[in-house]
């Protein structure tokens, strides 16, 4: 297993986005996942939001939500 992430990387922010209603990767998983990044890097900058009745797929709110996040933490570009 790996040990926690040093330098810059630690303190990366990340948003992990899932369904509640994944039938191919359980919401579970995307949970058990984001508590193990949580050890890795700053668990401060870790996200995780899930999407009621979002199946395997995307939606209009999820891809609202990566833009927002995008916009946050990327320099504009001039």
């Amino acid at each position: 297993s790996q040990g926690p992430i040093g330098g810059v990387n630690k303190d990366i922010a990340v948003l992990q986005c899932h369904g509640d209603c994944d039938p191919l990767v359980p919401v579970m998983f995307g949970s058990l996942t984001v508590e193990k990044l949580k050890t890795m890097i700053n668990p401060a900058n870790v996200t995780f939001k899930t999407y009621s009745g979002m199946m395997h797929s995307s939606s209009l709110e999820e891809m609202m939500d990566v833009k927002q996040f995008i916009d946050k933490h990327l320099p504009p570009l001039d």
